[in-house]
């Protein structure tokens, strides 16, 4: 029955009929507080379009990065990661791309003008997702299958485990406020939000949330929460300007909200509602829904273009990248990835507040 449920869970999660496991060479992990080891890997260099960086799309199943020419939107290169890669997350220096291989135990890092293989740090258990605080000292993972968080210290480059924090079940998605004090992590099987106190590493409270809670975005003044309900119908929101959440209401934006992406005016934030088939705009002083775009075959995670014209989002259940134009809310394009495509990053993006 766990199987089963298991299954469930990543079919509508990952939008997957089956996960598939392919084999790789495992190393011994190692002890918490040791710095995590580094091997350097490289890959045939591809050629950086003129004046546009690359975009990136981690593809799952595959295993591996598609490399896109943003100008000709074609494939430029694959690039071969670990096991069960699901997020990517830009440096706040923006020097590195970092993908997150969760079956795989390892992070790959690439350079973000050219998809080159900077290097790989194995011995990170279970990194579902991750993010830097904005400070950089801090670097934080969700081990989705293990049910902890791991804390690392950072410096310039090195990564000291500082502690490994049991949360509860599933933990998904991370968030840190803008003053780097605190780490918001969801919890999708127990149905909970957490917030963790990043200097101490002590978990501060947790709140229960709806079903099936999925990616996590604070609002840029860091008084509000909001939560993706991938098993409801929208966001909730919480009010984490106390010492103790309170929640505030339920955003109507469609079935299976999911990832978040902000619009760079520190005001709205796109979701993307898996099931519905649909991203919609939220503004954060008003807390309702402004606008709503069209997102095929379950929409992931986002990318927004640098000007703000134009939304990048994979459809998981496609095996494309969708270009969709934010004027005239219409898909223009569609690029083919891989199998199963989850995070999209690229440096000429709006900011990400």
């Amino acid at each position: 029955m766990q199987v089963l449920q298991r299954i469930t869970r990543l079919a509508l999660l990952c939008g997957l009929s089956a996960v598939l496991v392919q084999a790789d060479a495992q190393t011994p992990a190692s002890a918490p507080g040791a710095p995590a080891q580094a091997s350097a890997q490289s890959v045939p260099a591809g050629t950086a379009p003129a004046g546009l960086r690359p975009v990136f799309v981690l593809n799952s199943q595959d295993a591996d990065v598609s490399v896109i020419d943003p100008q000709t939107w074609q494939e430029i290169k694959r690039v071969p990661t670990g096991k069960e890669p699901h997020h990517l997350y830009l440096t706040p220096d923006e020097k590195s791309i970092i993908v997150a291989n969760a079956v795989g135990d390892s992070l790959t890092f690439l350079d973000p003008r050219t998809g080159d293989v900077q290097r790989t740090v194995r011995d990170i258990l279970d990194p579902y997702h991750l993010r830097f605080s904005p400070d950089m000292k801090w670097f934080v993972t969700a081990a989705n299958r293990l049910n902890h968080v791991d804390v690392y210290r950072w410096d310039k480059g090195a990564m000291t485990l500082a502690k490994r924090i049991p949360t509860g079940k599933t933990p998904s998605h991370l968030w840190i406020d803008t003053k780097s004090t605190t780490v918001f992590v969801t919890m999708q099987d127990s149905n909970e939000l957490v917030a963790i106190d990043l200097a101490t590493q002590n978990l501060k409270w947790r709140t229960p949330t709806g079903q099936m809670p999925a990616d996590v975005y604070g609002t840029a003044d860091d008084k509000h929460i909001l939560v993706g309900l991938t098993g409801g119908t929208g966001v909730e929101v919480f009010d984490v300007s106390g010492d103790k959440p309170r929640k505030l209401q339920l955003i109507p934006t469609g079935k299976g909200a999911h990832a978040f992406r902000a619009m760079g005016d520190k005001r709205h934030v796109l979701v993307s509602n898996r099931v519905a088939n649909t991203i919609s705009k939220i503004d954060t002083q008003t807390m309702t829904v402004v606008d709503n775009f069209p997102a095929p075959s379950g929409p992931d995670c986002m990318e927004l273009s640098a000007d703000g014209k134009t939304i990048l989002v994979a459809s998981r259940w496609a095996r494309k990248l969708t270009v969709i134009d934010v004027s005239t809310r219409k898909v223009i394009r569609q690029v083919n990835v891989g199998k199963s495509p989850h995070g999209v990053w690229t440096l000429d993006h709006a900011p990400r507040l």
